[in-house]
């Protein structure tokens, strides 16, 4: 199985990847987009230069990412459990969000990138504005919080929108929970359990 745990900046998703590498330990495959792969990486240090002019050019790189992360740690380990920081969901998000590139092309451009294969289950740490607000009040902000709640808020509704696009099944859990009580949904959902 192969699922991925999205959510705005805040939202939880390191503390809840470092989590269920704990408990899953050796039996599963761990990983991240962007920047999951030695090529991803590079990819990815590129893009948080800032220097890039052209946001077209920035979605063609994290294209470039996505694929190269699909034919080194995706498809390689696809009879594994597979837990990914992040996914192909965020990269439409994010896309959508921009407003520069059709919804069309962003689909079709993903599809292409990815051998349409996408994360059978979407785990998305969501956010209250009233959560949003308190978190980023407790931190030094960067370049993408600086963008503001609405601007994160938006991404949110994205990262919703482009499960439903992707045919993804979306599995929203509230990130002001405490963090056992999050892992433990999680698990429940990934092994199957009522």
């Amino acid at each position: 199985m192969y699922v991925a745990v999205e959510g705005i900046d805040t939202a939880g998703k390191s503390t809840q990847i470092g989590e269920l590498s704990k408990y899953y330990s050796e039996r599963a495959v761990f990983t991240k987009e962007p920047g999951g792969t030695p090529t991803g990486a590079e990819i990815r240090e590129i893009v948080l230069r800032g220097e890039m002019k052209s946001q077209k050019a920035e979605f063609l790189l994290f294209l470039a990412d996505r694929a190269e992360h699909m034919e080194e740690i995706i498809k390689p380990n696809i009879d594994k459990l597979i837990v990914s920081d992040r996914s192909v969901v965020s990269g439409v998000a994010y896309a959508l969000s921009q407003n520069t590139i059709n919804e069309t092309a962003i689909l079709h451009l993903n599809r292409f990138a990815t051998d349409g294969i996408y994360p059978d289950k979407v785990f998305l740490l969501e956010l209250t504005r009233t959560e949003l607000r308190f978190r980023l009040s407790q931190k030094e902000l960067d370049g993408i919080e600086l963008r503001g709640e609405d601007y994160l808020l938006g991404i949110q509704d994205a990262l919703k929108k482009a499960c439903e696009l992707l045919k993804i099944e979306l599995i929203c859990i509230d990130a002001a929970q405490e963090r056992e009580d999050i892992t433990a949904q999680i698990i429940k959902h990934i092994e199957g359990k009522k």
